[in-house]
């Protein structure tokens, strides 16, 4: 039998400490970072995705990040390619491949658990469905497949409609499958109880906001990305567009991005509990990294990385 090779993933909603955990544990074990979050490979979406800084990175190269133009869709197949050679390329340089964000459905496709949808684009679907809004959307999506609504990131209608257009040519969207795995990964899964991460949002959406992320969007939209882009690039994204073009005041802004924030952590959720190989750890914020629950990690990661394969 040949031996996978050997992938640590650090995946859970978003504001659970993803990606402090992963630059401790790639200084720890010489790795290195393949970001796999659906907005951060586009270039110039820094504050508002909470993309890693240089800082942050603490001399780690990461992987995936700023690959892709805003004006043009970055695509799940784009990004498995992308991603795989980037892990080869990692693994064949020594190093150990740490595969770490909040997006499942690129997590699966990456490491095998999910098939990837051989589904040509409708371009006759697309122009009906890209006029309408996306709660119509969202109950074409819930009647040809509840459990794929359930997951779906709402303020995303090239998503939705992406999700119909497989839904109604294969009957729904492909599930987990554990028959064509590409590695051997220990799966961290990062999680907070319910309050606390209510509050971890609600402050990061206050530091983005403070630290720049509506110039942010000024300057997306002054250099040629479209309004209409920008709303397809969903939900931080959405939000600001519709906030500077007065349809939401600042109020409304704020407000409604981080009930949607909330929302969606709680969609990764659902995505993520469908699969029972995910060991699921809580760094609190009082504590973080130094808390006997990341002992546990690195103590488990370094068993992990030292026996064989199966």
């Amino acid at each position: 039998m040949i031996k996978k090779p050997k992938i640590i993933v650090i995946l859970g909603p978003t504001a659970t400490g993803k990606s402090n955990l992963a630059v401790r544990l790639a200084k720890k074990f010489g790795g290195e970072i393949v970001s796999a979050d659906s907005r951060q490979v586009y270039k110039g979406l820094d504050i508002g995705t909470g993309k890693v800084t240089k800082k942050e990175m603490a001399g780690v190269p990461h992987h995936l990040l700023d690959v892709a133009s805003p004006k043009r869709q970055f695509t799940a197949a784009q990004f498995k390619e992308k991603a795989g050679r980037a892990i080869q390329d990692v693994l064949h340089r020594g190093k150990v491949p740490i595969l770490v964000g909040g997006t499942g459905f690129y997590i699966d496709t990456v490491l095998g658990t999910v098939s990837f949808p051989e589904v040509p684009p409708d371009t006759a679907l697309r122009r009906e469905l890209e006029t309408k809004p996306i709660e119509e959307l969202l109950k074409k999506l819930e009647a040809l497949d509840p459990e794929r609504a359930e997951t779906i990131e709402r303020a995303n209608p090239r998503r939705i409609i992406r999700a119909i257009e497989i839904a109604r040519a294969l009957g729904k969207v492909p599930r987990l499958t554990k028959r064509n795995e590409h590695y051997d990964a220990f799966k961290i899964g990062l999680t907070l109880p319910d309050k606390e991460l209510k509050e971890r949002i609600a402050i990061r959406l206050f530091t983005r906001i403070r630290d720049g992320m509506i110039a942010e969007a000024k300057r997306l939209h002054a250099k040629g990305l479209s309004w209409k882009r920008m709303r397809e690039l969903g939900l931080e994204y959405r939000f600001l567009a519709d906030h500077l073009t007065g349809s939401l005041n600042r109020e409304e802004f704020e407000e409604g991005l981080r009930s949607a924030i909330w929302h969606y952590a709680k969609r990764q959720m659902r995505w993520f509990k469908r699969d029972d190989a995910i060991q699921w750890f809580t760094l609190s914020s009082v504590e973080g990294l130094k808390s006997s629950e990341f002992v546990k990690i690195e103590q488990i990661a370094k068993s992990f990385l030292s026996t064989e394969s199966d």
